[in-house]
């Protein structure tokens, strides 16, 4: 175990080199291709992560941070994103204020800094930022973000791309609660758990996310999707208690389910389940049919590796309205594959 520092030290590595352009196969290694172009979604348009992705490979400058040991208490770090660093210097990064607890460091007093210069363009282009090591205390990674791309190869800490409305944030590994917070737009990819309040409102705020998609491979917790008005979340591991608690608008798709209280107090939107849900008895049974608009999800979903059933010829979805406590007018989707 690494002892707290007295002092916020520094360790800098400044350095630039040059980068050459990616090859067309190397492009297409990299970047997801969608089979169609992405639909216009009824709670409002969907982000096409493929083409943030597109902008930002071999054209955007790098940014490569290595987190050099772990703080001891929670590092607020929402200076690292790509709207912050747009035509800064090496030095100016580096500069860049971070708290560590009560105390203003400096990002160089955490990371080493490695700036990797991209091919002569006409104008600035958002960098594209990495983040090395484990970095599960740094909080407000790519907070308010609109454009670029950040990677985390490791753990990312609490309010991961909260308030983002465009880009895309991609991490290797697990994330904590609050990924999306309030977010309009944008795209976010966890290859791994996420914490609670995925996509939610913070406490004392009325609407939740307002767009773009979340994809989290692994688990979440409680209250996915709070109060969320528009945009799509999707799930492939279990979620706990209260998701898409109050939802006003929006999709949640969840792969394998979740536990007790899906849907209270939800007045609109769609929740899709692919296992059978413990629901509350204020949703109603309405129908049992196939619903045309998953087929422009399943087709959009696709580059992430999400097969989302849709078809006669598979099976049909058991349809619930609610909550009928508020009352609402919300749906909830549970998948019956034909036997």
């Amino acid at each position: 175990m690494v002892p707290a520092p007295r002092k916020c030290r520094r360790v800098t590595s400044l350095s630039i080199r040059p980068v050459r352009k990616l090859t067309a196969e190397e492009r297409t290694m990299t970047t997801p291709q969608p089979s169609d172009a992405a639909p216009a979604s009824a709670f409002g348009p969907l982000p096409s992560a493929s083409e943030v992705l597109r902008e930002t490979a071999g054209e955007a400058p790098r940014v490569i941070l290595t987190l050099q040991y772990p703080p001891a208490v929670p590092l607020e770090a929402e200076v690292i994103s790509p709207d912050r660093f747009l035509g800064l210097s090496p030095a100016d990064i580096a500069a860049l204020p971070v708290f560590h607890g009560k105390r203003q460091c400096r990002l160089e007093d955490f990371f080493t800094v490695e700036v990797v210069a991209a091919a002569e363009r006409s104008g600035p282009v958002a960098p594209w930022i990495e983040v090395h090591g484990d970095a599960s205390r740094v909080k407000w990674l790519g907070r308010g973000m609109s454009q670029g791309r950040l990677s985390v190869y490791g753990a990312a800490g609490m309010h991961l791309g909260a308030y983002m409305s465009g880009g895309a944030i991609e991490v290797f590994g697990r994330a904590g609660d609050w990924v999306g917070a309030e977010m309009s737009g944008g795209t976010i990819h966890i290859h791994g758990d996420a914490g609670g309040q995925v996509g939610a409102a913070y406490r004392g705020s009325s609407v939740g996310m307002r767009g773009g998609l979340i994809v989290i491979d692994g688990s979440a917790g409680i209250e996915i999707g709070m109060r969320m008005r528009r945009g799509t979340i999707v799930i492939r591991g279990p979620v706990r208690d209260f998701a898409g608690l109050q939802m006003t608008g929006g999709t949640i798709v969840l792969l394998s389910g979740a536990e007790l209280r899906t849907g209270a107090w939800m007045a609109r939107g769609t929740i899709v389940s692919l296992v059978p849900l413990s629901l509350l008895p204020t949703f109603g049974r309405c129908c049992l049919y196939q619903p045309t608009f998953l087929s422009l999800y399943a087709r959009y979903l696709q580059p992430f590796g999400i097969h989302l059933p849709h078809g006669h010829r598979q099976g049909f979805y058991h349809r619930w309205i609610g909550d009928r406590s508020v009352p609402g007018r919300g749906e909830i989707l549970v998948w019956e594959p034909q036997p």
